[in-house]
């Protein structure tokens, strides 16, 4: 689909020279970067060609690794510093990851919260492992000080203002489609926490996390949503799916844990007017729950998705 490179270039080639004045990758190199990658991301299953008809900020900004670590056995999480003030998200945006010498884009959701960004100026991905050449680099290659360029883009996010009404949130996630719904789950947090200290911003209400995965070493980020559970009992809840667990279940984690996929039947039981719902995971996955939703009655404004191939 070339069709796309014109309108995804035009106007911020300008603007990834400016981005790039304070870091090391020169403007030459971004540019060559940014063209060089859209010009050459031709796979059927390709990020820009999925993701073509979708909202793109256009500030393109440098950014290096400042953090790895492995989340899981095949999921490496990334911190990435950002000095670029212009450069900002919604919780459940996604980034554009052009990488100096990879051919092909990138297209990874954010896993943390705005806040951080606005605090610390960093942001979190977390990259499954996959013959996808971004992915490979990310864990084969990828070191701390490495510079990558960066774009915001994205139509599935939760960005209340101080005034709207409150909502509940389900979120239903599969494997890495997790990510988005991290990011999620940690801006309400951040909402919530700041109402509560200073009596005035947007009232959340509760929110409900199903979760799935093969097993418990696959459960993304178990930590941070527990300690968030623990830390927001009367708005967090979580309910995490294991669909292959061959090992025993720890006792820390039992308590949240049921065997067997997430079923319409619990999803269901949340249904309101006040509820909003986000699915995030396999597409087969999406569109069976986003289905099973618009049978229920729910209004197609309440239900919002992401797939991931």
């Amino acid at each position: 689909m070339a069709v796309v490179i014109p309108a995804l270039l035009r106007g911020f080639v300008g603007a990834i020279c400016a981005q790039a004045a304070s870091s090391r990758l020169t403007p030459s190199a971004l540019r060559h970067l940014t063209l060089s990658s859209v010009m050459k991301s031709k796979r059927k299953t390709d990020h820009l060609e999925r993701t073509a008809d979708v909202v793109r900020r256009e500030v393109v900004s440098a950014a290096k690794v400042c953090g790895a670590a492995h989340e899981s056995p095949s999921v490496k999480r990334l911190r990435l510093l950002v000095a670029d003030k212009d450069f900002s998200f919604k919780a459940g945006q996604w980034v554009d990851f052009f990488i100096p010498g990879v051919s092909v884009v990138g297209g990874f959701s954010i896993c943390s919260s705005p806040r951080l960004l606005e605090q610390e100026r960093m942001i979190e991905l977390a990259v499954k492992y996959t013959n996808h050449p971004p992915a490979l680099w990310i864990h084969n290659q990828c070191t701390l000080d490495s510079e990558v360029a960066m774009r915001v883009g994205g139509e599935f996010f939760f960005d209340p203002q101080p005034a709207d009404a409150s909502r509940n949130l389900v979120l239903i996630a599969g494997g890495v489609g997790i990510n988005p719904l991290l990011s999620i789950l940690r801006h309400a947090a951040d909402l919530h926490r700041e109402r509560a200290n200073k009596g005035r911003g947007y009232e959340i209400g509760t929110i409900r996390l199903f979760y799935s995965a093969k097993n418990t070493s696959e459960l993304l980020f178990k930590k941070n949503i527990l300690d968030l559970v623990n830390e927001f009992p009367e708005k967090i809840a979580c309910s995490l799916h294991v669909t292959k667990q061959t090992t025993q279940i720890s006792a820390d984690l039992k308590p949240y844990i049921t065997e067997g996929r997430i079923t319409e039947k619990e999803i269901r039981y949340h249904i309101s007017r006040e509820t909003l719902f986000y699915i995030c995971g396999p597409p087969p996955m999406t569109d069976f729950f986003s289905k099973e939703l618009e049978s229920s009655h729910v209004p197609k404004e309440h239900i919002y998705f992401e797939k991931w191939w």
